[in-house]
Parts: C-alpha cells; sequence; structure tokens
C-alpha cells in the first residue's frame, strides 16, 4: 500500500475484540480491547471517556486514534469502553449516567477486566470528566499511574490530590493553553498537593484536542509516560493498514 500519513481516519493493524465488562452493581458495559498484532503489549491503557451528557463516548477522538495506532506504533494495549448509559457504534452499556458518583463501579470493573486477562502496566488515561473518575476511583493495586487529559477538577478535592500524593504512583496531567476550564497557570497551583504530578501546558491545544496536530502532541505524551523507549511517535507508516469513516461525536 506504501507509507501513509497518520490521519483521523488511518486504522493500523492490531488484534481487536469487542469486549464486554460487569460492574460491582450487575451492569454490562460494552467496549474493545485492541492489542498488538503479534507478541505481547508493553503496557495498557484503560480508557475513561468524557462526559456523556457532552458527547463524550469511548470513541472520543483521542482515546479513537489511541486505539487505532497505540497497538502498532508503541506495543500499548487500549481498552476503551463506554461507561453506563453510554451508547456509541458498538453498542449501548447498561444503566443510566450516575454524575461521577455510580461510575465508581464502572472504573472498578475495568480494572478488573485488566487483572482477570493479566494486561500488563495498566495505566489509567482520563480525559475530562474521566479524568475525575481516575482520581477519585483509579488509587487500587496493579494500576501504574494516570495520565489526565484536560482535567477540569471540578469533582476532585483536595483530599483526593493528597491521597495520591501520599500513594506516590506518577501522575501526568496534561493542560491546554486555551482549556475552557483549568488553564496552566491555575493547573500548577490546584494540583499543588499532589506533589509528584508532572504538569505539562501544552501550547495551543484547547480542551477537546480538536486537530490532528493536538492529537499527535497528546499521543506523544502519554506513550513518553507509558513506554518512553517508543517516544516520540512516527507520524508516517509503511505498512498494511484501513481506511475507516469516522464515528459522529
Amino acid at each position: 500500500m506504501g507509507p501513509v500519513e497518520l490521519g483521523p481516519t488511518v486504522r493500523l493493524p492490531a488484534r481487536r475484540e469487542d469486549v464486554e465488562l460487569r460492574t460491582p452493581d450487575g451492569l454490562t458495559l460494552v467496549g474493545e480491547l485492541a492489542q498488538p498484532a503479534t507478541g505481547d503489549p508493553v503496557a495498557t491503557l484503560v480508557t475513561l471517556h468524557p462526559l456523556p451528557t457532552h458527547g463524550g463516548f469511548m470513541d472520543s477522538h483521542v482515546l479513537r486514534k489511541a486505539a487505532y495506532r497505540l497497538p502498532a506504533l508503541s506495543r500499548i494495549a487500549v481498552l476503551r469502553f463506554n461507561l453506563r448509559g453510554v451508547s456509541s457504534p458498538r453498542g449501548r452499556s447498561e444503566g443510566e449516567f450516575g454524575a461521577g458518583e455510580a461510575e465508581a463501579a464502572d472504573v472498578a470493573a475495568a480494572l478488573a477486566f485488566v487483572r482477570e486477562r493479566q494486561l500488563p502496566a495498566p495505566w489509567l488515561l482520563g480525559w475530562s470528566f474521566g479524568s475525575e473518575l481516575a482520581l477519585r476511583y483509579g488509587r487500587q493495586p496493579g494500576v501504574a499511574g494516570l495520565v489526565l487529559l484536560s482535567p477540569p477538577l471540578r469533582d476532585s478535592t483536595v483530599a483526593d490530590l493528597a491521597a495520591w500524593a501520599a500513594d506516590g504512583r506518577p501522575v501526568l496531567a496534561l493542560i491546554p493553553e486555551y482549556d475552557d476550564f483549568l488553564r496552566p497557570a491555575e493547573a500548577r497551583e490546584r494540583f499543588a498537593p499532589l506533589t509528584q504530578a508532572r504538569v505539562v501546558p501544552v501550547a495551543g491545544a484547547k480542551h477537546l484536542w480538536v486537530g490532528e496536530r493536538f492529537v499527535r502532541l497528546a499521543l506523544d505524551h502519554v506513550v513518553e509516560q507509558v513506554a518512553p523507549q517508543v517516544a516520540p511517535l512516527p507520524t508516517v507508516w509503511d505498512g498494511p493498514y484501513e481506511r475507516v469513516s469516522e464515528p459522529l461525536g
């Protein structure tokens, strides 16, 4: 097929599997696990999507592109799933939106799945609302650390941040220069209780990371944290690939 520049409709080879997660309160959540086409992954991203009431779902574009690219480019496995009550082309997860409270069980279900499948080095990748879930509910055994995209810090408390500080696991917060909710100067102050947090401002970026340039920046930062030996990511692929349509949203 010849070399291709990576873009929103290019999906690279991976072992892709529709999965179901079972929550402690008895719901079934639908998702997808993407792993390297051959061999074992070096790490795992457990993705937590943006706010469902504002269009967030497992196909939110940065998470979808992570699943399209990272298994092939970095040997990182990517687990995406719809939080309770959320629909996508993959299907609808059972239950109803829990305003960030009931979703504690969704995070638990994802991490239980990772343990059951013996996926290596799970990192929680939370975007916006998903970052709040990661901070509030992700401090569980086996979790390697957190990567937070556009964290608004609306629901996470000083106590949540201090608990992560005492825990010591690494936390990377990617803060868009023009974020709608939390910009870099304030983010440095707000994250101060989480002493090991690495707060990285991203020049020119906005809350939704629209545009291929910003997607690449986000994924480069993610990989640098999770599997630094393969960062930065290439922007061109020379091998088999698929062209796919973009989901709405």
